[in-house]
């Protein structure tokens, strides 16, 4: 009797102290607090979440572990002085604050278009890096995407960017220097190193942990 009494005290300690999980909640979250975040894709809202089957595996596109270096090479873990390094929750953080109504934040996917159309992290716009480097692109075009893009003002020939956006830069991930290259060029430009944030995982990180992506709507 004592015994019995005893196992039913111990079932229900334990009911009590288990976490319960709703039916629908799911079971891979972002964190333990946090499933998915909706942010703000071509004017539409969208959700990022991480994929929620468990034998799913990544992309043939990020699976590859070499690639000829140079150019594909591993980037450091800081950039420039003044320009940090993030994760995929200060990203989703930045993006957050886009969906709230913060126009002075963009979130840059610094690839070619053909990288682009696999796949994208929602709430990025693309600013092609080859647009923004001056051996590949003209000083108009980069000098509409500072000011009608990134808020800088050009002032008889001197570029003002103190109302410039803070930007969240990412590429294909740790080997891809795309989103390198925009930021040095950017830098060269004058500018604020403490405006520019780099997602160095980019993309291969992404799609690792199984986030959400976007294929981008066709012109």
């Amino acid at each position: 009797m004592r015994t019995t009494f005893l196992m039913s005290v111990l079932a229900i300690a334990l009911t009590i102290a288990a976490p319960t999980q709703a039916a629908d909640e799911p079971k891979v979250k972002i964190t333990p607090d946090m499933a998915s975040v909706e942010v703000i894709h071509d004017g539409q809202k969208t959700t990022i979440s991480r994929n929620q089957d468990e034998k799913n595996t990544v992309k043939a596109d990020f699976a590859k572990t070499s690639r000829d270096c140079p150019p594909f090479c591993i980037q450091p873990g800081t950039l420039a002085p003044g320009v940090e390094t993030i994760g995929e929750l200060e990203v989703l953080d930045y993006l957050k604050q886009i969906a709230a109504g913060n126009d002075k934040i963009m979130v840059i996917d610094s690839r070619t278009p053909d990288w682009v159309a696999k796949g994208t992290i929602p709430g990025s716009v693309n600013i092609p890096w080859d647009q923004l480097n001056a051996a590949k692109s003209d000083p108009f075009t980069i000098a509409d995407i500072l000011e009608k893009r990134l808020g800088a003002r050009n002032q008889e020939g001197l570029w003002d960017f103190s109302g410039a956006k803070t930007l969240v830069l990412f590429c294909n991930g740790m080997w891809c220097g795309q989103s390198p290259t925009n930021i040095k060029t950017l830098l060269k430009y004058g500018y604020p190193a403490d405006k520019i944030k780099w997602y160095r995982g980019g993309m291969q990180d992404w799609e690792i942990l199984g986030m959400t992506t976007v294929i981008p709507k066709k012109p």
